[in-house]
Protein backbone atom coordinates (compact mmCIF):
# COMPACT_ATOMS: atom_id res chain seq x y z
CA UNK A 1 0.00 0.00 0.00
CA UNK A 2 1.27 3.45 -0.93
CA UNK A 3 0.04 7.01 -1.14
CA UNK A 4 -0.36 6.87 -4.92
CA UNK A 5 0.05 3.19 -5.84
CA UNK A 6 -2.65 0.98 -4.35
CA UNK A 7 -3.74 3.63 -1.84
CA UNK A 8 -5.94 2.81 1.13
CA UNK A 9 -9.54 3.97 1.50
CA UNK A 10 -8.92 6.79 4.00
CA UNK A 11 -9.93 9.60 1.63
CA UNK A 12 -13.10 7.69 0.71
CA UNK A 13 -13.85 7.03 4.37
CA UNK A 14 -13.54 10.73 5.19
CA UNK A 15 -16.31 11.39 2.68
CA UNK A 16 -18.44 8.66 4.23
CA UNK A 17 -17.89 10.20 7.66
CA UNK A 18 -19.23 13.59 6.56
CA UNK A 19 -22.61 14.71 7.83
CA UNK A 20 -23.96 14.37 4.31
CA UNK A 21 -22.81 11.70 1.88
CA UNK A 22 -24.80 10.82 -1.23
CA UNK A 23 -24.25 7.28 -2.48
CA UNK A 24 -22.88 7.55 -6.02
CA UNK A 25 -21.56 4.00 -6.13
CA UNK A 26 -23.60 3.11 -9.23
CA UNK A 27 -20.90 4.91 -11.18
CA UNK A 28 -18.93 1.71 -10.55
CA UNK A 29 -21.55 -0.37 -12.32
CA UNK A 30 -21.03 1.75 -15.45
CA UNK A 31 -17.24 1.66 -15.16
CA UNK A 32 -17.23 -2.11 -14.64
CA UNK A 33 -19.01 -2.45 -17.98
CA UNK A 34 -16.14 -0.54 -19.60
CA UNK A 35 -13.21 -2.07 -17.70
CA UNK A 36 -11.01 -4.35 -19.81
CA UNK A 37 -12.85 -3.36 -23.00
CA UNK A 38 -12.03 -1.03 -25.89
CA UNK A 39 -14.02 1.68 -24.12
CA UNK A 40 -12.01 1.61 -20.91
CA UNK A 41 -10.44 5.08 -21.28
CA UNK A 42 -12.91 7.51 -19.67
CA UNK A 43 -12.65 11.31 -19.41
CA UNK A 44 -15.30 13.10 -17.36
CA UNK A 45 -15.36 16.90 -17.28
CA UNK A 46 -17.51 18.89 -14.86
CA UNK A 47 -17.39 22.37 -13.29
CA UNK A 48 -15.44 22.92 -10.09
CA UNK A 49 -16.98 21.72 -6.83
CA UNK A 50 -19.25 19.23 -8.60
CA UNK A 51 -18.01 16.17 -6.71
CA UNK A 52 -15.42 14.89 -9.18
CA UNK A 53 -12.78 14.26 -6.52
CA UNK A 54 -15.18 12.43 -4.20
CA UNK A 55 -16.17 10.11 -7.02
CA UNK A 56 -12.47 9.57 -7.75
CA UNK A 57 -11.93 8.55 -4.12
CA UNK A 58 -14.84 6.12 -4.37
CA UNK A 59 -13.45 4.55 -7.55
CA UNK A 60 -10.01 4.17 -5.99
CA UNK A 61 -11.41 2.57 -2.83
CA UNK A 62 -13.35 0.07 -4.92
CA UNK A 63 -10.61 -1.13 -7.27
CA UNK A 64 -7.50 -0.72 -5.12
CA UNK A 65 -5.68 -3.82 -3.85
CA UNK A 66 -4.38 -1.59 -1.08
CA UNK A 67 -7.58 -1.85 0.97
CA UNK A 68 -10.47 -4.13 1.88
CA UNK A 69 -13.75 -2.31 1.30
CA UNK A 70 -16.11 -5.24 0.75
CA UNK A 71 -18.08 -4.53 3.92
CA UNK A 72 -18.65 -0.94 2.77
CA UNK A 73 -19.59 -1.51 -0.85
CA UNK A 74 -21.81 -4.48 -0.07
CA UNK A 75 -24.07 -2.04 1.81
CA UNK A 76 -24.11 0.61 -0.91
CA UNK A 77 -26.20 0.79 -4.09
CA UNK A 78 -23.54 -1.05 -6.08
CA UNK A 79 -23.87 -3.90 -3.59
CA UNK A 80 -27.34 -4.64 -4.97
CA UNK A 81 -25.86 -5.58 -8.33
CA UNK A 82 -25.30 -9.34 -8.72
CA UNK A 83 -21.70 -8.96 -9.90
CA UNK A 84 -20.86 -5.93 -7.76
CA UNK A 85 -17.58 -7.46 -6.59
CA UNK A 86 -16.26 -8.32 -10.06
CA UNK A 87 -13.23 -6.04 -9.62
CA UNK A 88 -13.57 -5.21 -5.93
CA UNK A 89 -10.07 -4.68 -4.48
CA UNK A 90 -8.59 -6.78 -7.28
CA UNK A 91 -6.63 -4.28 -9.36
CA UNK A 92 -3.55 -2.13 -8.91
CA UNK A 93 -4.57 1.51 -8.69
CA UNK A 94 -2.48 4.58 -9.47
CA UNK A 95 -4.26 7.68 -8.21
CA UNK A 96 -2.87 11.16 -8.92
CA UNK A 97 -4.33 14.53 -8.02
CA UNK A 98 -2.46 16.59 -10.60
CA UNK A 99 -3.52 19.91 -9.09
CA UNK A 100 -2.10 18.84 -5.74
CA UNK A 101 1.20 17.91 -7.34
CA UNK A 102 1.28 21.18 -9.27
CA UNK A 103 0.60 23.36 -6.23
CA UNK A 104 3.27 21.51 -4.26
CA UNK A 105 5.82 22.11 -7.02
CA UNK A 106 4.99 25.83 -6.98
CA UNK A 107 5.41 26.02 -3.22
CA UNK A 108 8.77 24.28 -3.45
CA UNK A 109 9.83 26.33 -6.49
CA UNK A 110 10.36 23.17 -8.53
CA UNK A 111 7.70 23.53 -11.23
CA UNK A 112 9.86 22.30 -14.10
CA UNK A 113 10.73 19.17 -12.13
CA UNK A 114 7.10 18.21 -11.52
CA UNK A 115 6.79 15.27 -13.93
CA UNK A 116 10.21 13.96 -13.00
CA UNK A 117 9.20 14.09 -9.33
CA UNK A 118 5.97 12.17 -10.03
CA UNK A 119 7.94 9.42 -11.80
CA UNK A 120 10.56 9.16 -9.04
CA UNK A 121 7.95 9.08 -6.27
CA UNK A 122 5.96 6.35 -7.97
CA UNK A 123 9.17 4.39 -8.67
CA UNK A 124 9.75 4.13 -4.92
CA UNK A 125 6.22 2.87 -4.40
CA UNK A 126 6.54 0.29 -7.19
CA UNK A 127 9.66 -1.07 -5.48
CA UNK A 128 7.84 -1.38 -2.16
CA UNK A 129 4.70 -2.89 -3.69
CA UNK A 130 6.55 -5.39 -5.91
CA UNK A 131 9.79 -6.22 -4.05
CA UNK A 132 10.52 -9.26 -6.21
CA UNK A 133 10.73 -7.21 -9.40
CA UNK A 134 13.69 -5.16 -10.54
CA UNK A 135 12.81 -1.54 -11.32
CA UNK A 136 15.68 0.46 -12.73
CA UNK A 137 16.52 4.01 -11.64
CA UNK A 138 14.87 6.59 -13.85
CA UNK A 139 12.02 4.30 -14.92
CA UNK A 140 8.81 6.06 -15.90
CA UNK A 141 5.40 5.04 -14.55
CA UNK A 142 4.56 3.55 -17.96
CA UNK A 143 7.73 1.43 -17.95
CA UNK A 144 6.98 0.15 -14.45
CA UNK A 145 3.37 -0.72 -15.30
CA UNK A 146 4.53 -2.67 -18.34
CA UNK A 147 7.12 -4.54 -16.28
CA UNK A 148 4.53 -5.59 -13.68
CA UNK A 149 2.09 -6.68 -16.35
CA UNK A 150 4.66 -8.60 -18.40
CA UNK A 151 6.01 -10.51 -15.38
CA UNK A 152 2.86 -11.00 -13.28
CA UNK A 153 -0.11 -10.40 -15.58
CA UNK A 154 -1.56 -7.90 -13.09
CA UNK A 155 -3.51 -4.97 -14.50
CA UNK A 156 -3.86 -1.35 -13.45
CA UNK A 157 -6.49 1.32 -12.96
CA UNK A 158 -5.17 4.85 -13.56
CA UNK A 159 -7.08 7.71 -11.92
CA UNK A 160 -5.98 11.28 -12.63
CA UNK A 161 -7.96 14.09 -11.00
CA UNK A 162 -7.66 17.59 -12.51
CA UNK A 163 -5.80 16.22 -15.53
CA UNK A 164 -6.27 19.58 -17.27
CA UNK A 165 -4.66 21.84 -14.66
CA UNK A 166 -1.43 22.10 -16.67
CA UNK A 167 -3.47 22.93 -19.76
CA UNK A 168 -5.58 25.63 -18.05
CA UNK A 169 -2.69 27.26 -16.20
CA UNK A 170 0.03 29.27 -17.90
CA UNK A 171 2.79 26.77 -17.11
CA UNK A 172 6.37 26.94 -18.42
CA UNK A 173 6.84 25.43 -21.87
CA UNK A 174 9.26 22.83 -20.53
CA UNK A 175 6.69 21.57 -18.02
CA UNK A 176 3.97 21.47 -20.65
CA UNK A 177 6.13 19.45 -23.02
CA UNK A 178 7.11 17.11 -20.19
CA UNK A 179 3.42 16.65 -19.45
CA UNK A 180 2.68 15.79 -23.08
CA UNK A 181 5.41 13.15 -22.91
CA UNK A 182 3.89 11.87 -19.67
CA UNK A 183 0.46 11.49 -21.29
CA UNK A 184 1.98 9.94 -24.38
CA UNK A 185 3.80 7.32 -22.32
CA UNK A 186 0.70 6.34 -20.36
CA UNK A 187 -2.01 6.40 -22.99
CA UNK A 188 -0.52 6.16 -26.49
CA UNK A 189 1.72 3.12 -26.17
CA UNK A 190 -0.26 0.25 -27.70
CA UNK A 191 1.98 -2.24 -25.93
CA UNK A 192 0.87 -0.82 -22.60
CA UNK A 193 -2.85 -0.74 -23.41
CA UNK A 194 -3.63 -4.35 -22.31
CA UNK A 195 -2.04 -3.61 -18.94
CA UNK A 196 -4.58 -0.89 -18.20
CA UNK A 197 -7.94 -2.24 -17.08
CA UNK A 198 -9.37 1.25 -16.74
CA UNK A 199 -8.17 4.83 -17.15
CA UNK A 200 -10.35 7.46 -15.49
CA UNK A 201 -9.40 11.12 -15.79
CA UNK A 202 -11.38 14.16 -14.71
CA UNK A 203 -11.09 17.89 -15.25
CA UNK A 204 -13.04 21.08 -15.63
CA UNK A 205 -12.57 21.27 -19.38
CA UNK A 206 -12.99 18.62 -22.09
CA UNK A 207 -9.87 17.43 -23.86
CA UNK A 208 -8.16 20.24 -25.75
CA UNK A 209 -8.33 19.61 -29.48
CA UNK A 210 -4.75 20.34 -30.37
CA UNK A 211 -1.54 18.96 -28.88
CA UNK A 212 -3.24 17.38 -25.86
CA UNK A 213 -5.91 15.58 -27.86
CA UNK A 214 -3.25 13.70 -29.80
CA UNK A 215 -2.15 12.19 -26.49
CA UNK A 216 -5.67 11.46 -25.26
CA UNK A 217 -7.62 10.55 -28.38
CA UNK A 218 -8.22 7.05 -27.04
CA UNK A 219 -10.52 8.52 -24.39
CA UNK A 220 -14.29 8.65 -24.60
CA UNK A 221 -15.47 11.99 -23.23
CA UNK A 222 -18.48 12.51 -20.97
CA UNK A 223 -18.99 16.28 -20.75
CA UNK A 224 -21.62 18.81 -19.68
CA UNK A 225 -22.79 18.64 -23.30
CA UNK A 226 -22.76 14.85 -23.62
CA UNK A 227 -22.73 13.14 -20.20
CA UNK A 228 -24.54 10.03 -21.47
CA UNK A 229 -24.75 7.23 -18.87
CA UNK A 230 -22.92 9.34 -16.29
CA UNK A 231 -25.55 12.13 -16.42
CA UNK A 232 -26.84 11.69 -12.87
CA UNK A 233 -23.78 10.08 -11.31
CA UNK A 234 -21.78 13.27 -10.68
CA UNK A 235 -23.67 16.11 -9.01
CA UNK A 236 -26.86 15.77 -6.96
CA UNK A 237 -30.02 14.76 -8.80
CA UNK A 238 -33.33 16.43 -7.96
CA UNK A 239 -34.47 13.22 -6.25
CA UNK A 240 -31.37 13.23 -4.04
CA UNK A 241 -31.89 16.89 -3.19
CA UNK A 242 -35.52 16.14 -2.29
CA UNK A 243 -34.34 13.55 0.24
CA UNK A 244 -31.93 16.02 1.83
CA UNK A 245 -34.55 18.77 1.98
CA UNK A 246 -37.02 16.42 3.67
CA UNK A 247 -34.39 15.35 6.19
CA UNK A 248 -33.26 18.87 7.09
CA UNK A 249 -36.61 20.63 6.78
CA UNK A 250 -35.44 22.76 3.85
CA UNK A 251 -37.75 24.27 1.24
CA UNK A 252 -37.25 21.95 -1.73
CA UNK A 253 -38.61 24.29 -4.41
CA UNK A 254 -36.45 27.12 -3.15
CA UNK A 255 -33.41 24.84 -3.10
CA UNK A 256 -34.00 23.94 -6.73
CA UNK A 257 -34.46 27.60 -7.64
CA UNK A 258 -31.07 28.40 -6.16
CA UNK A 259 -28.96 25.43 -7.21
CA UNK A 260 -30.75 23.34 -9.88
CA UNK A 261 -30.93 23.76 -13.63
CA UNK A 262 -28.06 21.77 -15.11
CA UNK A 263 -29.95 19.77 -17.74
CA UNK A 264 -27.80 16.67 -18.22
CA UNK A 265 -30.34 14.68 -20.24
CA UNK A 266 -34.01 14.80 -21.21
CA UNK A 267 -34.96 13.43 -17.78
CA UNK A 268 -32.04 14.31 -15.49
CA UNK A 269 -31.13 17.66 -14.01
CA UNK A 270 -28.46 18.01 -11.36
CA UNK A 271 -27.67 20.54 -8.65
CA UNK A 272 -24.34 21.82 -7.39
CA UNK A 273 -23.44 19.43 -4.51
CA UNK A 274 -21.33 21.93 -2.55
CA UNK A 275 -24.07 24.52 -2.50
CA UNK A 276 -26.87 22.11 -1.63
CA UNK A 277 -24.92 20.67 1.30
CA UNK A 278 -24.13 24.13 2.65
CA UNK A 279 -27.70 25.31 2.22
CA UNK A 280 -29.44 22.41 3.97
CA UNK A 281 -26.93 22.24 6.83
CA UNK A 282 -26.86 25.99 7.47
CA UNK A 283 -30.52 26.63 6.73
CA UNK A 284 -29.57 29.59 4.55
CA UNK A 285 -29.73 29.99 0.79
CA UNK A 286 -26.61 31.75 -0.39
CA UNK A 287 -24.23 31.83 -3.35
CA UNK A 288 -21.82 29.25 -1.91
CA UNK A 289 -20.36 28.07 -5.22
CA UNK A 290 -19.36 31.53 -6.34
CA UNK A 291 -17.72 32.14 -2.95
CA UNK A 292 -15.18 29.39 -3.74
CA UNK A 293 -13.70 31.11 -6.79
CA UNK A 294 -13.34 34.36 -8.66
CA UNK A 295 -15.96 35.59 -11.13
CA UNK A 296 -13.21 37.23 -13.20
CA UNK A 297 -13.23 34.39 -15.74
CA UNK A 298 -16.93 35.03 -16.35
CA UNK A 299 -16.55 38.80 -16.48
CA UNK A 300 -13.56 38.71 -18.81
CA UNK A 301 -15.43 36.69 -21.40
CA UNK A 302 -18.87 38.29 -21.38
CA UNK A 303 -17.22 41.69 -21.78
CA UNK A 304 -15.49 40.62 -24.98
CA UNK A 305 -16.40 42.56 -28.09
CA UNK A 306 -18.11 39.86 -30.12
CA UNK A 307 -21.11 40.78 -32.22
CA UNK A 308 -24.39 40.24 -30.40
CA UNK A 309 -22.88 39.06 -27.11
CA UNK A 310 -24.15 42.03 -25.07
CA UNK A 311 -27.73 41.62 -26.26
CA UNK A 312 -27.63 37.89 -25.51
CA UNK A 313 -26.15 38.49 -22.04
CA UNK A 314 -29.01 40.88 -21.28
CA UNK A 315 -31.50 38.33 -22.59
CA UNK A 316 -30.13 35.61 -20.30
CA UNK A 317 -29.90 37.85 -17.24
CA UNK A 318 -33.56 38.64 -17.85
CA UNK A 319 -34.29 34.92 -17.65
CA UNK A 320 -34.28 34.04 -21.31
CA UNK A 321 -32.43 31.56 -23.53
CA UNK A 322 -30.25 32.28 -26.55
CA UNK A 323 -29.10 30.07 -29.45
CA UNK A 324 -25.60 28.63 -29.26
CA UNK A 325 -23.52 26.49 -31.62
CA UNK A 326 -21.45 24.25 -29.34
CA UNK A 327 -19.70 22.36 -32.14
CA UNK A 328 -17.04 24.92 -33.05
CA UNK A 329 -15.29 25.23 -29.69
CA UNK A 330 -11.86 23.57 -29.62
CA UNK A 331 -11.75 23.33 -25.79
CA UNK A 332 -8.92 25.81 -25.49
CA UNK A 333 -8.81 29.46 -24.46
CA UNK A 334 -7.00 30.29 -27.68
CA UNK A 335 -10.05 29.17 -29.67
CA UNK A 336 -12.47 31.57 -27.98
CA UNK A 337 -12.91 33.80 -30.99
CA UNK A 338 -16.68 34.12 -31.21
CA UNK A 339 -19.82 34.52 -29.13
CA UNK A 340 -20.67 30.82 -29.59
CA UNK A 341 -17.27 29.79 -28.25
CA UNK A 342 -17.65 32.07 -25.22
CA UNK A 343 -21.02 30.56 -24.34
CA UNK A 344 -19.81 27.00 -24.93
CA UNK A 345 -16.85 27.62 -22.65
CA UNK A 346 -19.18 28.97 -19.97
CA UNK A 347 -21.38 25.88 -20.28
CA UNK A 348 -18.39 23.70 -19.41
CA UNK A 349 -17.53 25.97 -16.48
CA UNK A 350 -21.09 25.75 -15.12
CA UNK A 351 -22.05 29.39 -15.70
CA UNK A 352 -24.57 28.37 -18.36
CA UNK A 353 -26.75 25.34 -19.01
CA UNK A 354 -27.31 23.80 -22.44
CA UNK A 355 -30.69 22.72 -23.78
CA UNK A 356 -30.07 19.96 -26.32
CA UNK A 357 -33.58 20.01 -27.76
CA UNK A 358 -33.56 23.58 -29.02
CA UNK A 359 -29.78 24.17 -28.96
CA UNK A 360 -29.95 27.13 -26.62
CA UNK A 361 -28.21 28.13 -23.41
CA UNK A 362 -29.41 29.94 -20.31
CA UNK A 363 -28.36 30.82 -16.76
CA UNK A 364 -29.20 27.72 -14.72
CA UNK A 365 -30.23 29.10 -11.33
CA UNK A 366 -30.31 31.99 -8.88
CA UNK A 367 -26.85 31.26 -7.46
CA UNK A 368 -25.24 31.64 -10.87
CA UNK A 369 -27.47 34.57 -11.83
CA UNK A 370 -25.97 36.48 -8.88
CA UNK A 371 -22.54 35.71 -10.29
CA UNK A 372 -23.53 37.21 -13.64
CA UNK A 373 -24.79 40.37 -11.98
CA UNK A 374 -21.57 40.67 -9.98
CA UNK A 375 -19.62 40.32 -13.22
CA UNK A 376 -21.30 43.20 -15.02
CA UNK A 377 -21.99 45.47 -12.04
CA UNK A 378 -18.96 47.72 -12.46
CA UNK A 379 -18.75 47.52 -16.25
CA UNK A 380 -19.43 50.66 -18.26
CA UNK A 381 -20.73 48.43 -21.06
CA UNK A 382 -23.59 47.27 -18.84
CA UNK A 383 -24.17 50.45 -16.83
CA UNK A 384 -27.64 50.93 -18.34
CA UNK A 385 -28.60 47.34 -17.57
CA UNK A 386 -27.51 47.71 -13.94
CA UNK A 387 -29.62 50.88 -13.69
CA UNK A 388 -32.66 48.81 -14.66
CA UNK A 389 -31.69 45.97 -12.32
CA UNK A 390 -31.19 48.34 -9.39
CA UNK A 391 -34.55 50.00 -10.04
CA UNK A 392 -36.39 46.69 -10.21
CA UNK A 393 -37.11 46.45 -6.47
CA UNK A 394 -39.09 49.68 -6.52
CA UNK A 395 -40.92 48.52 -9.64
CA UNK A 396 -41.96 45.30 -7.93
CA UNK A 397 -43.11 47.13 -4.82
CA UNK A 398 -45.17 49.55 -6.92
CA UNK A 399 -46.78 46.64 -8.75
CA UNK A 400 -47.70 44.86 -5.52
CA UNK A 401 -49.10 48.13 -4.11
CA UNK A 402 -51.20 48.70 -7.24
CA UNK A 403 -49.42 51.91 -8.26
CA UNK A 404 -50.02 51.52 -11.98
CA UNK A 405 -48.78 54.99 -12.97
CA UNK A 406 -45.46 54.42 -11.19
CA UNK A 407 -45.11 51.06 -12.90
CA UNK A 408 -45.66 52.65 -16.33
CA UNK A 409 -43.08 55.36 -15.61
CA UNK A 410 -40.56 52.76 -14.43
CA UNK A 411 -41.06 50.69 -17.59
CA UNK A 412 -40.57 53.83 -19.70
CA UNK A 413 -37.26 54.47 -17.95
CA UNK A 414 -36.17 50.84 -18.28
CA UNK A 415 -36.98 50.86 -21.99
CA UNK A 416 -34.88 53.97 -22.55
CA UNK A 417 -31.95 52.37 -20.76
CA UNK A 418 -31.95 49.25 -22.96
CA UNK A 419 -33.36 50.63 -26.23
CA UNK A 420 -30.23 49.89 -28.27
CA UNK A 421 -29.62 46.26 -27.33
CA UNK A 422 -33.19 45.20 -26.62
CA UNK A 423 -35.89 46.90 -28.68
CA UNK A 424 -39.55 45.93 -28.89
CA UNK A 425 -39.31 44.69 -32.45
CA UNK A 426 -41.25 41.53 -31.58
CA UNK A 427 -43.23 39.99 -28.74
CA UNK A 428 -40.23 38.03 -27.49
CA UNK A 429 -38.11 41.17 -27.03
CA UNK A 430 -40.97 42.94 -25.27
CA UNK A 431 -41.34 40.02 -22.87
CA UNK A 432 -37.58 39.86 -22.20
CA UNK A 433 -37.41 43.58 -21.48
CA UNK A 434 -40.25 43.30 -18.98
CA UNK A 435 -38.50 40.36 -17.30
CA UNK A 436 -35.33 42.41 -17.01
CA UNK A 437 -37.27 45.30 -15.50
CA UNK A 438 -38.71 42.87 -12.94
CA UNK A 439 -35.29 41.38 -12.19
CA UNK A 440 -35.64 41.81 -8.42
CA UNK A 441 -38.78 39.65 -8.52
CA UNK A 442 -36.45 36.64 -8.84
CA UNK A 443 -35.67 37.03 -5.12
CA UNK A 444 -39.33 36.49 -4.23
CA UNK A 445 -40.96 34.76 -7.16
CA UNK A 446 -40.57 32.06 -9.74
CA UNK A 447 -41.00 33.83 -13.08
CA UNK A 448 -42.57 31.70 -15.80
CA UNK A 449 -42.87 32.85 -19.38
CA UNK A 450 -45.65 31.52 -21.59
CA UNK A 451 -47.28 29.46 -18.85
CA UNK A 452 -49.90 27.09 -20.34
CA UNK A 453 -53.04 27.79 -18.34
CA UNK A 454 -56.72 28.24 -19.04
CA UNK A 455 -57.33 28.64 -22.77
CA UNK A 456 -53.84 29.60 -23.86
CA UNK A 457 -50.50 30.86 -22.62
CA UNK A 458 -50.07 33.67 -20.11
CA UNK A 459 -47.23 36.01 -21.12
CA UNK A 460 -45.65 36.12 -17.67
CA UNK A 461 -46.70 34.54 -14.38
CA UNK A 462 -45.06 35.31 -11.03
CA UNK A 463 -45.52 32.55 -8.47
CA UNK A 464 -44.41 33.57 -4.95
CA UNK A 465 -42.20 31.37 -2.84
CA UNK A 466 -42.40 33.78 0.10
CA UNK A 467 -45.58 34.13 2.19
CA UNK A 468 -47.97 37.08 2.19
CA UNK A 469 -47.14 38.43 -1.25
CA UNK A 470 -49.50 38.18 -4.23
CA UNK A 471 -49.15 35.94 -7.24
CA UNK A 472 -49.35 37.81 -10.55
CA UNK A 473 -50.47 37.25 -14.10
CA UNK A 474 -48.94 39.81 -16.47
CA UNK A 475 -50.30 40.21 -20.01
CA UNK A 476 -48.43 42.33 -22.54
CA UNK A 477 -49.94 44.27 -25.41
CA UNK A 478 -48.35 46.20 -28.26
CA UNK A 479 -50.23 49.21 -29.68
CA UNK A 480 -53.49 48.16 -28.04
CA UNK A 481 -54.70 48.86 -24.50
CA UNK A 482 -54.30 47.77 -20.91
CA UNK A 483 -58.02 47.03 -20.79
CA UNK A 484 -57.70 44.49 -23.60
CA UNK A 485 -54.77 42.88 -21.77
CA UNK A 486 -56.79 42.44 -18.57
CA UNK A 487 -59.81 41.22 -20.50
CA UNK A 488 -57.71 38.54 -22.20
CA UNK A 489 -56.53 37.28 -18.80
CA UNK A 490 -60.14 36.92 -17.70
CA UNK A 491 -61.62 35.60 -20.95
CA UNK A 492 -58.95 32.92 -21.31
CA UNK A 493 -58.89 32.02 -17.61
CA UNK A 494 -55.12 32.53 -17.32
CA UNK A 495 -55.57 32.39 -13.54
CA UNK A 496 -56.88 28.83 -13.70
CA UNK A 497 -53.64 27.18 -12.56
CA UNK A 498 -53.24 29.67 -9.71
CA UNK A 499 -56.26 28.63 -7.64
CA UNK A 500 -54.07 28.34 -4.54
CA UNK A 501 -53.55 32.11 -4.73
CA UNK A 502 -57.14 33.25 -5.35
CA UNK A 503 -57.10 35.13 -2.04
CA UNK A 504 -54.01 37.09 -3.12
CA UNK A 505 -53.75 37.36 -6.91
CA UNK A 506 -53.09 40.34 -9.16
CA UNK A 507 -53.87 40.81 -12.85
CA UNK A 508 -51.43 43.22 -14.53
CA UNK A 509 -52.06 44.58 -18.03
CA UNK A 510 -49.19 46.41 -19.75
CA UNK A 511 -49.37 48.12 -23.14
CA UNK A 512 -46.64 49.81 -25.15
CA UNK A 513 -47.54 52.46 -27.73
CA UNK A 514 -44.97 52.74 -30.52
CA UNK A 515 -46.08 56.25 -31.51
CA UNK A 516 -45.84 57.82 -28.06
CA UNK A 517 -43.00 55.52 -26.90
CA UNK A 518 -44.90 55.17 -23.65
CA UNK A 519 -46.09 52.30 -21.47
CA UNK A 520 -49.43 52.19 -19.75
CA UNK A 521 -50.39 49.86 -16.95
CA UNK A 522 -53.53 48.73 -15.19
CA UNK A 523 -53.60 46.50 -12.13
CA UNK A 524 -56.62 44.64 -10.75
CA UNK A 525 -56.97 42.33 -7.79
CA UNK A 526 -58.68 39.05 -8.59
CA UNK A 527 -62.13 38.68 -7.08
CA UNK A 528 -63.55 35.19 -7.00
CA UNK A 529 -67.12 35.09 -8.29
Amino acid sequence: MGLYLNPNADAFQMGLNAEIYIDKSLVLAELNKLACTQGNFVCISRPRRFGKSMVGNLISAYYSKGCDTRSIFSQMKIGQKPDYDKYLNKLNVIKLDLNGWYQKSINEDKVNELIKYIHSTLLKEFRREFPDLDFEDGNSIATNILKVYSETGEKFVIIIDEYDVLVREQVPEQLFNDYLSFLNGLFKDTTLRPAIALAYITGIMPIVRDKVQSKLNEFTEYTMLQPRQFAGLIGFTEEEVKGLCDKYGTDYDECLRWYDGYQMSDSIKVCNPLSVVNAVTSGEFFSYWSATGSFEVLRDHILRDFEGIRQDVIEMIAGGSVPVNVLKFQNTLASINSKDNVFTYLIHLGYLCYNRKDKTCHIPNEEVRIEWINSIEDSSDYKAVMTVVNASKRLLDDTINGNAEAVARALDAAHVQVTNPLTYNDEHCFQSAICLAYFYANTRYTLIKELPTGKGYADLVLIPYLPNIPAMVIELKHNKSTESALQQIKDRNYHESLNHYYDNLLFVGINYDEKTKKHTCKIERFVKE
